[in-house]
């Protein structure tokens, strides 16, 4: 769905882009990650193991090399399934669809639903709220409670 301010080859781009990231990402290039995409200040995310909202992205070459050594490889796509845009905004959801290396366990699937939110800045797209989660294969209700009341970790 678009408006008179988004084209079509715009959000086509924007998911483009996100699955290139997610590649990028997970075989732990952030340097590649962090040209493809660009977070806002005001950037929040929801992280796919839970917690507390978090607020800015770390781009401290400490946190880079972090990420980087937490995630050692592998292979992903993005998955758009809707996107939706109003002005300047757009929100792309989809599965990111990725198995590798990652928190030092062996190559499986790390795939994520996922709903980003980019702001218009000018020419460039701000990625200013990523929301992911691994629940991508569906769990059963006791699954769910156990992971609801924090008993899961």
């Amino acid at each position: 769905m678009t408006d008179d301010h988004v084209h079509d080859d715009e959000v086509a781009d924007l998911a483009r882009r996100v699955s290139q990231a997610a590649v990028a990402f997970i075989r732990g290039d952030m340097a590649g990650y962090m040209d493809l995409i660009t977070h806002a200040e005001d950037y929040t995310l929801m992280a796919p193991y839970g917690g507390d909202i978090r607020r800015g992205f770390d781009r401290s070459e400490k946190a880079l090399a972090a990420n980087a050594e937490t995630f050692r490889g592998g292979d992903a796509t993005f998955d758009l399934d809707e996107s939706y845009v109003s002005g300047d905004l757009a929100v792309l959801t989809g599965v990111e669809r990725q198995h590798g290396v990652a928190f030092g366990l062996p190559d499986q699937d790390w795939s994520l639903r996922v709903t980003l939110v980019f702001r218009r800045d000018g020419e460039q797209w701000l990625l200013v709220h990523r929301h992911a989660d691994p629940l991508v294969h569906p769990m059963r209700p006791e699954t769910m409670a156990t992971v609801a009341r924090g008993e899961a970790g």
